[in-house]
Protein backbone atom coordinates (compact mmCIF):
# COMPACT_ATOMS: atom_id res chain seq x y z
CA UNK A 1 0.00 0.00 0.00
CA UNK A 2 2.89 2.32 1.10
CA UNK A 3 4.77 1.66 -2.33
CA UNK A 4 1.70 2.12 -4.77
CA UNK A 5 0.86 5.76 -2.46
CA UNK A 6 4.96 6.50 -3.64
CA UNK A 7 4.42 5.90 -7.21
CA UNK A 8 1.19 7.78 -7.62
CA UNK A 9 2.66 10.25 -5.39
CA UNK A 10 5.81 10.53 -8.41
CA UNK A 11 2.92 10.04 -10.78
CA UNK A 12 0.79 13.00 -10.09
CA UNK A 13 3.75 15.39 -9.13
CA UNK A 14 5.04 14.89 -12.62
CA UNK A 15 1.27 15.57 -14.00
CA UNK A 16 1.68 18.71 -11.80
CA UNK A 17 4.21 20.38 -13.57
CA UNK A 18 2.94 19.15 -16.81
CA UNK A 19 0.25 20.86 -15.62
CA UNK A 20 1.75 23.89 -14.66
CA UNK A 21 3.50 24.16 -18.02
CA UNK A 22 0.02 24.34 -19.58
CA UNK A 23 -1.33 26.89 -17.21
CA UNK A 24 1.72 29.49 -17.20
CA UNK A 25 1.64 29.11 -21.57
CA UNK A 26 -2.36 29.45 -21.36
CA UNK A 27 -1.56 32.51 -19.33
CA UNK A 28 0.95 34.19 -20.58
CA UNK A 29 -0.44 33.27 -24.48
CA UNK A 30 -3.64 35.04 -23.05
CA UNK A 31 -2.52 38.33 -21.71
CA UNK A 32 -0.24 38.53 -25.34
CA UNK A 33 -3.50 37.58 -27.30
CA UNK A 34 -1.35 34.81 -29.17
CA UNK A 35 0.18 31.78 -28.75
CA UNK A 36 3.58 31.83 -26.87
CA UNK A 37 6.52 29.30 -26.19
CA UNK A 38 7.74 30.65 -22.61
CA UNK A 39 11.31 29.53 -20.80
CA UNK A 40 8.77 27.99 -18.02
CA UNK A 41 6.94 25.95 -20.80
CA UNK A 42 10.28 24.09 -21.13
CA UNK A 43 11.71 24.07 -17.80
CA UNK A 44 8.33 22.14 -16.34
CA UNK A 45 8.17 19.83 -19.63
CA UNK A 46 11.96 18.65 -18.16
CA UNK A 47 11.23 17.99 -14.81
CA UNK A 48 7.56 16.57 -15.54
CA UNK A 49 9.43 14.38 -17.85
CA UNK A 50 12.24 13.03 -15.72
CA UNK A 51 9.47 12.43 -12.70
CA UNK A 52 7.08 10.86 -15.63
CA UNK A 53 9.91 8.34 -16.53
CA UNK A 54 10.62 7.28 -12.83
CA UNK A 55 6.62 6.57 -12.67
CA UNK A 56 6.57 4.78 -15.85
CA UNK A 57 9.47 2.39 -14.60
CA UNK A 58 8.11 2.07 -11.31
CA UNK A 59 4.92 0.82 -13.22
CA UNK A 60 6.53 -1.29 -15.47
CA UNK A 61 4.50 0.72 -18.26
CA UNK A 62 6.83 0.84 -21.40
CA UNK A 63 4.57 3.04 -23.35
CA UNK A 64 5.05 5.92 -20.48
CA UNK A 65 8.65 5.36 -20.89
CA UNK A 66 8.55 5.76 -24.30
CA UNK A 67 6.84 8.72 -24.85
CA UNK A 68 9.08 10.52 -22.45
CA UNK A 69 12.20 9.07 -24.22
CA UNK A 70 11.01 10.65 -27.36
CA UNK A 71 10.42 14.37 -25.98
CA UNK A 72 13.07 14.70 -23.49
CA UNK A 73 16.19 16.40 -25.51
CA UNK A 74 13.85 18.11 -27.36
CA UNK A 75 13.06 19.92 -23.98
CA UNK A 76 16.99 20.62 -23.32
CA UNK A 77 17.03 22.05 -27.10
CA UNK A 78 14.20 24.30 -26.66
CA UNK A 79 15.83 24.91 -22.69
CA UNK A 80 19.51 26.01 -24.34
CA UNK A 81 17.57 27.60 -27.85
CA UNK A 82 16.18 29.98 -25.08
CA UNK A 83 19.27 30.54 -23.85
CA UNK A 84 18.32 28.74 -20.33
CA UNK A 85 20.13 26.14 -20.28
CA UNK A 86 23.97 26.62 -19.54
CA UNK A 87 22.39 28.78 -16.48
CA UNK A 88 21.53 25.53 -14.77
CA UNK A 89 24.66 24.67 -12.33
CA UNK A 90 26.63 22.20 -14.33
CA UNK A 91 26.17 19.29 -12.20
CA UNK A 92 22.69 19.91 -12.69
CA UNK A 93 22.84 19.68 -16.24
CA UNK A 94 25.19 16.37 -16.23
CA UNK A 95 22.35 14.29 -14.51
CA UNK A 96 19.78 15.84 -16.59
CA UNK A 97 21.90 14.58 -19.71
CA UNK A 98 22.95 11.11 -18.59
CA UNK A 99 19.86 10.22 -16.72
CA UNK A 100 18.39 8.47 -19.78
CA UNK A 101 22.04 7.08 -21.12
CA UNK A 102 22.23 5.17 -17.99
CA UNK A 103 18.98 4.11 -17.71
CA UNK A 104 19.63 3.10 -21.83
CA UNK A 105 23.16 0.77 -20.31
CA UNK A 106 21.25 -0.56 -17.67
CA UNK A 107 18.31 -1.93 -19.61
CA UNK A 108 21.26 -3.12 -22.19
CA UNK A 109 22.77 -5.00 -19.66
CA UNK A 110 20.08 -7.43 -19.30
CA UNK A 111 17.41 -6.75 -22.05
CA UNK A 112 15.83 -10.19 -21.49
CA UNK A 113 14.65 -9.01 -17.95
CA UNK A 114 13.60 -5.23 -19.09
CA UNK A 115 11.44 -7.41 -22.06
CA UNK A 116 9.74 -9.60 -19.35
CA UNK A 117 9.12 -6.82 -16.67
CA UNK A 118 8.14 -4.26 -19.79
CA UNK A 119 7.06 -6.03 -22.12
CA UNK A 120 5.73 -9.38 -21.54
CA UNK A 121 4.07 -8.97 -17.92
CA UNK A 122 0.19 -9.45 -16.94
CA UNK A 123 -0.73 -6.02 -16.08
CA UNK A 124 -0.87 -4.44 -19.47
CA UNK A 125 -1.72 -6.94 -22.36
CA UNK A 126 0.09 -6.91 -25.68
CA UNK A 127 -2.83 -5.26 -27.40
CA UNK A 128 -3.14 -2.68 -24.81
CA UNK A 129 0.85 -2.01 -24.71
CA UNK A 130 0.90 -1.65 -28.58
CA UNK A 131 -2.17 0.66 -28.13
CA UNK A 132 -0.43 2.66 -25.32
CA UNK A 133 3.16 3.33 -26.88
CA UNK A 134 0.77 4.60 -30.22
CA UNK A 135 -0.69 6.86 -28.36
CA UNK A 136 2.39 7.84 -26.62
CA UNK A 137 4.40 8.38 -29.68
CA UNK A 138 2.15 10.38 -31.85
CA UNK A 139 1.48 12.48 -28.55
CA UNK A 140 5.53 12.44 -28.44
CA UNK A 141 5.18 13.28 -32.50
CA UNK A 142 3.98 17.26 -31.48
CA UNK A 143 7.28 17.52 -29.59
CA UNK A 144 9.46 16.20 -33.16
CA UNK A 145 6.97 18.65 -34.97
CA UNK A 146 7.71 21.82 -32.85
CA UNK A 147 11.57 20.56 -32.95
CA UNK A 148 11.55 20.57 -37.13
CA UNK A 149 9.16 23.49 -37.09
CA UNK A 150 11.59 25.94 -34.77
CA UNK A 151 14.62 24.84 -36.00
CA UNK A 152 13.66 26.28 -39.40
CA UNK A 153 11.94 29.71 -37.92
CA UNK A 154 15.18 29.74 -36.08
CA UNK A 155 13.33 30.41 -32.39
CA UNK A 156 11.31 28.62 -30.08
CA UNK A 157 7.73 28.31 -31.40
CA UNK A 158 4.29 26.46 -30.51
CA UNK A 159 2.34 26.34 -33.66
CA UNK A 160 -0.72 25.42 -34.32
CA UNK A 161 0.07 21.53 -35.58
CA UNK A 162 1.61 21.46 -32.31
CA UNK A 163 -1.36 21.80 -30.81
CA UNK A 164 -3.43 19.64 -32.98
CA UNK A 165 -1.41 16.53 -32.69
CA UNK A 166 -1.31 17.18 -28.92
CA UNK A 167 -5.23 16.94 -29.33
CA UNK A 168 -5.23 13.44 -30.73
CA UNK A 169 -2.43 12.49 -28.61
CA UNK A 170 -4.08 13.39 -25.43
CA UNK A 171 -7.35 11.55 -26.74
CA UNK A 172 -5.45 8.30 -27.51
CA UNK A 173 -3.64 8.48 -24.05
CA UNK A 174 -7.02 9.16 -22.26
CA UNK A 175 -8.07 6.34 -23.55
CA UNK A 176 -5.41 4.64 -22.43
CA UNK A 177 -5.31 5.47 -19.25
CA UNK A 178 -9.03 4.41 -18.94
CA UNK A 179 -8.17 1.29 -19.93
CA UNK A 180 -5.35 1.00 -17.52
CA UNK A 181 -7.40 2.58 -15.13
CA UNK A 182 -4.55 4.92 -14.59
CA UNK A 183 -5.34 8.21 -12.18
CA UNK A 184 -2.29 9.65 -13.07
CA UNK A 185 -2.57 9.58 -17.19
CA UNK A 186 -6.30 10.87 -16.89
CA UNK A 187 -6.29 13.55 -14.70
CA UNK A 188 -2.96 14.41 -16.58
CA UNK A 189 -4.85 14.31 -19.93
CA UNK A 190 -8.25 15.83 -19.11
CA UNK A 191 -6.78 18.93 -17.82
CA UNK A 192 -4.45 19.78 -21.60
CA UNK A 193 -7.51 19.05 -23.96
CA UNK A 194 -9.04 22.69 -22.43
CA UNK A 195 -5.76 24.51 -22.93
CA UNK A 196 -4.52 22.39 -26.37
CA UNK A 197 -8.77 23.83 -28.09
CA UNK A 198 -7.56 27.23 -26.75
CA UNK A 199 -4.51 27.65 -28.08
CA UNK A 200 -5.83 26.39 -31.68
CA UNK A 201 -8.38 28.83 -31.09
CA UNK A 202 -6.23 31.74 -30.54
CA UNK A 203 -3.99 31.16 -33.37
CA UNK A 204 -6.98 30.40 -35.51
CA UNK A 205 -8.17 34.28 -34.80
CA UNK A 206 -4.81 35.77 -34.96
CA UNK A 207 -4.58 34.24 -38.48
CA UNK A 208 -8.22 35.96 -39.53
CA UNK A 209 -7.16 39.17 -37.88
CA UNK A 210 -3.91 39.54 -39.85
CA UNK A 211 -5.85 38.97 -43.02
Amino acid sequence: MDSTIFILSIGFLAQAFFSARILVQWILSERARKVLSPSLFWAFSLIGSYLLCIYGWLRNDFAIILGQFISYYIYIWNLNIKGVWHNLYAPIRVILLCTPLIAIAFVMKDAASFADEFLFNDEVKPWLLIFGSIGQVLFTMRFIYQWLYSRKKKESQLPEGFWLISLIGSFLILMYGCLRADLVLIVGQMFGVIIYLRNIYLITNGEKRGK
